[in-house]
């Protein structure tokens, strides 16, 4: 059989192989005897499935694919993923990243105490939908994988306020947080400790989180500066409090999500405005650039913002846009921010002073 690797030919019928660059000869008699390098080639090739199959040829390859496998996803698994987890852990422990996304619920806590335990380089882990799973494996996540930089646990409904605290008190490189829909663990006491411990936190989604208040984000923009994107979608509660909290203390903030908040009012958005002046300012001094600033801001079904405060952070972040096919300021629900254009759009408004009233 001929195999091209590196623009070389390979012969596995007992000739030589050259290796990439011609200066490497081995010879190829079985299967086992492919260089690991060239395995890896190959097994980059195909999909996840096709690996896990591969990983059962021959002892060699199992032990090859053990040793060299970082990235595995096993979302394309509709039936039995948790036998499948239980199976793959023991073998594949070098892995840095685990994709375990699923449409339907099957993870049992079993399987995620399993890879807690064997998969301790893990840095990338995403559960979301699990909603089978229960504190037993966010207390396993945090003993078994400290390394972790981002964990998706979106939708997994059953975690408590408690096991999040934990996690965040030992996943301290934690950078990418998601916990969109996880409305039990979710509370001020658990932001409270993501926003002590989790201190390179730079992204971090709350959507319809509806315990958050005032006192969780605010310990987050607090304990969070390197904060980029924060989506608090339907959380109720929260106010101008928390919004000016971000605005002064997170100064590379770029996404912000405050879709149905209905508490936020103009002193929020004059001051988004005003820090993002203050930060141009600073960065003038110091070789900052016009792509600083807002770059996403949803405010859709916010009621009570006049038109005069949302332009002045449409003004104050050139990267917002209202113009079509870049709509990266979110207004939909807004009939009174029509008259909100960005830079791209003419301003009839333009005379119009950005910072009429103090956020303060």
């Amino acid at each position: 059989m001929m195999v091209t690797f590196g623009g070389g030919s390979e012969n596995f019928g007992g000739k030589m192989v050259k290796m990439k660059g011609g200066d490497v000869s081995v010879m190829i008699t079985e299967w086992k005897d492919i260089p690991v390098e060239l395995l890896m080639k190959i097994l980059s090739l195909l999909d996840d499935q096709m690996v896990i199959i591969a990983s059962h040829v021959c002892h060699g390859w199992r032990d090859a694919i053990s040793f060299g496998l970082s990235r595995l996803s096993l979302s394309w698994c509709s039936k039995n993923m948790n036998n499948l987890v239980l199976s793959l852990a023991p073998k594949f422990t070098k892995l840095q990243t685990l994709i375990l996304r699923q449409d339907k619920p099957q993870l049992e806590d079993n399987a995620v105490e399993a890879v807690a335990n064997f998969c301790r380089d893990l840095q990338i882990l995403d559960l979301s939908k699990s909603f089978k799973l229960t504190d037993s494996s966010l207390y396993a996540v945090a003993l078994g994988c400290r390394d972790l930089t981002k964990l998706n646990i979106s939708g997994c409904s059953a975690f408590s306020d408690n096991a999040l605290a934990y996690l965040a008190s030992l996943c301290r490189k934690l950078k990418i947080l998601n916990l969109c829909g996880c409305v039990k663990a979710v509370s001020d006491t658990a932001l409270q400790a993501i926003g002590h411990y989790c201190n390179e936190l730079q992204s971090l989604n709350l959507g319809w989180c509806e315990q958050v208040s005032d006192v969780g984000v605010m310990s987050l923009a607090y304990g969070c500066p390197d904060l980029r994107t924060l989506d608090l979608c339907g959380c109720l509660l929260i106010t101008d409090d928390s919004v000016i909290a971000l605005a002064d203390r997170c100064p590379h903030l770029r996404s912000l999500g405050l879709y149905f908040c209905k508490n936020i009012t103009d002193r929020a958005m004059y001051s988004l405005a005003q820090s993002k002046v203050n930060n141009k300012m600073w960065g003038s001094v110091n070789g900052g650039n016009e792509e600083d600033g807002l770059r996403t801001l949803n405010i859709s079904q916010c009621t009570s913002l006049t038109p005069s405060a949302v332009q002045a952070v449409c003004d104050s972040s050139p990267a917002l846009h209202t113009c079509s096919g870049r709509h990266s300021l979110i207004i939909s629900g807004c009939l009174n921010l029509t008259s909100v254009h960005c830079a791209c759009c003419v301003r009839p408004h333009s005379a119009i002073s950005p910072f009429p009233h103090s956020a303060h």
